[in-house]
Order: structure tokens, then C-alpha cells, then sequence
């Protein structure tokens, strides 16, 4: 059974049940995130004991906001339509990431999940092979620069890609101006109080290689097939990490069904049982099985 027969499996009432959005639940998990970078924020700012220990979680909340705007790009962590648009938005200021540009982006990356010539994940970077490309990736820094140059192509009014309506262009273009905006006030900011630099830009510069070592499960080693049960994976890991990425690890889940919120993904897994074809026992395993398998490639590349 692929996913669209598994889709076509589940009684109406049921999806329409599953695919139910409210505020309630997206509200209570923004201000739980939201609440555990104000009080890492803090414990930064004020020089509290140890309180470098604090950064890397700080950058790891912080960057993790993506699963947010991820989520938001669906409509689907709010009811309520216009908290989705605002707050994919404003999340995605400080991880630089525009909110429009990247809507259209991802939607992109749905309709042609793992096919190398048209998801556009794929093409702006294919998952690294060698360790140099593994490491270059991991850091986050490829990132960091494609995001900037992203913004900066959007406020110009360039193209900003194939996979976006021209209906659409002129609000990226706008958002990039604002968000452009909005960092130069944080520049002059600077240069009165470095404050920024410690509860925003090192965490987030630390942070970052584990998003990049998380998304890197969600489709690596996958096949580049149409085939949402082969081309995606869903990583079993703990609570914790469900919390901070929106119950993203239900990926399988989530590609199949992606009008389906993030509080009701446990739910819809629930109904996949005996489904999934590419699963991980944790992040931990999946990093390690990857530099496994890249190792081996690399050594069959020698001969």
C-alpha cells in the first residue's frame, strides 16, 4: 500500500476529525516555546551562574521557531487565519528565514517530495556525501549565507524562484524590505549594547547545526520516489524533542496528510501502523547510520 491508497483507506469522519485545527492547542505550545526562550534569554542576559551553559539550548529553541513556520506554511498550528500568516512571519525573523518566499518554497517541496530535478530542496542542495560537504552543511553556515542572499534577491525584486506565483512576488518583495528593516534597527542596537549578539546571533550560530543534523532525517537516504511511505522518514524519539519541533518526527505523517496539525500527528501515526517503510530509532541512530553509509560510499568511490 503506498500513502495515497492509505489516504483513500481512512473513513471520511476520521479525516475530517484528524484535520481539525484550533487555537487552543497551537496557542498552549507557542507560549510553552516562546516562554523557554524568554526564560534561556534571561538567564543569558542578567550573567546568572554558568550562564554560558545556556547559549547552545537557547540557539536550539531559537532555530527550532522553523518547525513553526513550517507548520504555519500549511495553515494548519492555528484556526485562527491570520495568527498562521503573523506568526510565520515574526518567527521567522531571527532565523532569517522569509515567511512568503518560504511558503511557496515548501509547498514546492511537497508536490515533488525527493525528485531531484524538481523539489527544490534537492536543488539548492543536494544531502551531502563527502565528510568536507557533510561538515560544511552541519555547521549551518550555507544556510546562514543562502538565507541572506535570499532576502537581500527578494528586496531587490528579483526572481525569487520558478516555484513562486507572480501574484505572489510582490508581497516577498515586501516582507524582505521590512525584515531588512527590522535588522538594521537590530545593528544600530548593537552598537550601543552587544546584548544581541549574546541572546540572539552566537545562540543562533550554535544552535543551527541541529536543525541541520534534524532535517537531515526527515528525507536522507530516502528513495526519489513519488511514494510518500519510501521517500520520508519518521524518527521515533522522546518528548522533548517532539516539543521543540511541533511533532515534526512524524514525518511520514505528515507528508501523507499535511492538512493534519501538529497536536493531532501522534493521532494519524497511531492510524499508520504497520504503514511506515523508513523509520529511525532517534536521531543518534539516523546521524550514525548516515556517516555509516557515507563512509561506505566513499570508500566504493576510491576503487
Amino acid at each position: 500500500m503506498d500513502h495515497k491508497a492509505f489516504v483513500n483507506s481512512v473513513p471520511g469522519p476520521v479525516l475530517a476529525d484528524l484535520s481539525k485545527t484550533e487555537d487552543a492547542a497551537g496557542l498552549r505550545h507557542l507560549a510553552l516555546h516562546l516562554g523557554l526562550i524568554l526564560a534561556l534569554g534571561l538567564y543569558v542576559a542578567v550573567g546568572a551562574p554558568l550562564w554560558w551553559l545556556a547559549i547552545v539550548p537557547l540557539g536550539i529553541a531559537i532555530c527550532f521557531l522553523f518547525t513553526l513556520q513550517h507548520e504555519a506554511t500549511h495553515k494548519t498550528p492555528f484556526e485562527t487565519h491570520w495568527l498562521n500568516e503573523w506568526v510565520g512571519r515574526l518567527v521567522g525573523l531571527p532565523i532569517l528565514q522569509p515567511f512568503e518566499w518560504f511558503r511557496y518554497f515548501h509547498l514546492a517541496h511537497h508536490k515533488y517530495t525527493n525528485d531531484p530535478a524538481r523539489d527544490p530542496e534537492l536543488i539548492a542542495g543536494a544531502k551531502p556525501e563527502t565528510w568536507a560537504s557533510y561538515v560544511t552543511h552541519v555547521s549551518g553556515l550555507p544556510f546562514w549565507l543562502a538565507m541572506a542572499r535570499q532576502v537581500l534577491s527578494n528586496a531587490a525584486g528579483a526572481n525569487p524562484g520558478a516555484f513562486v506565483p507572480e501574484r505572489a512576488r510582490r508581497r516577498i518583495e515586501r516582507e524582505a524590505r521590512w525584515m531588512l528593516l527590522a535588522y538594521a534597527l537590530a545593528a544600530v542596537s548593537m552598537l550601543y549594547s552587544p546584548m544581541l549578539f549574546w541572546v540572539w546571533i552566537l545562540p543562533c550560530l550554535l544552535g543551527q547545526p541541529f536543525l541541520r543534523l534534524y532535517l537531515l532525517a526527515e528525507h536522507g537516504r530516502c528513495a526519489f520516489v513519488a511514494d510518500m511511505f519510501r521517500n520520508t522518514r519518521t524518527t521515533y524519539t522522546n518528548r522533548l524533542v517532539r516539543f521543540l519541533t511541533w511533532n515534526m518526527p512524524y514525518h511520514v505523517e505528515h507528508h501523507t496528510l499535511p492538512q493534519v496539525p501538529f497536536h493531532k500527528l501522534p493521532e494519524l501515526h497511531d492510524h499508520m501502523q504497520g504503514r511506515h517503510q523508513v523509520t529511525s530509532d532517534g536521531y543518534a541512530a539516523f546521524t550514525r547510520d548516515y556517516v555509516t553509509s557515507m563512509h561506505g560510499r566513499n570508500q566504493t568511490d576510491r576503487r
